[in-house]
């Protein structure tokens, strides 16, 4: 079964609100990438804002056993380009992450971080996301900002 009848099977077997819903289709979309490999999952959809959280683990950690800031900023990006495409028609566009740039504020023991992206700004052409990635006792860890270029899908176009 394709990705697109899994979500179609999940859209009418599974009664759950639509933020449930379509953190379920975004992880299903992650299977088998460097999200999935990283553990990150989605936890809440909303317009303009998301949620994911990502584990710190043996997947995750620098040989200082601390947590990886390439793999925040990997969850950073993640969440940034995410947010973007569920503001966009996915077959009239495409979201390419153009610029992300992150301050490790801290870090952290506990057994996963949580990242919380913001629209700051939603343009024709960019989208601009404030990324925030706290412990699970809401200390932060990093403050990032992601831009992100809409592009317009020239094979559709083409096709009309």
């Amino acid at each position: 079964m394709n990705r697109q009848a899994l979500i179609t099977v999940i859209r009418t077997k599974i009664n759950m609100d639509n933020s449930e819903l379509q953190a379920r289709e975004l992880n299903i979309s992650c299977q088998n990438t460097l999200i999935d490999h990283l553990g990150i999952e989605f936890t809440e959809v909303k317009h303009g804002l998301l949620k994911a959280r990502m584990p710190v683990d043996r997947r995750t950690i620098q040989p200082m056993k601390l947590l990886h800031g390439g793999a925040i900023m990997a969850l950073a990006e993640t969440i940034g380009s995410a947010g973007s495409y569920t503001l966009i028609d996915p077959k009239k566009y495409y979201v390419v992450g153009i610029e992300i740039n992150g301050n490790h504020v801290g870090n952290t023991t506990t057994s996963y971080v949580t990242a919380t992206a913001k629209i700051l700004h939603k343009g024709k052409t960019t989208h601009v996301w404030d990324i925030r990635v706290n412990d699970e006792h809401d200390k932060p860890v990093s403050i990032c900002r992601m831009t992100n270029m809409i592009i317009e899908n020239q094979e559709e176009k083409i096709g009309k």
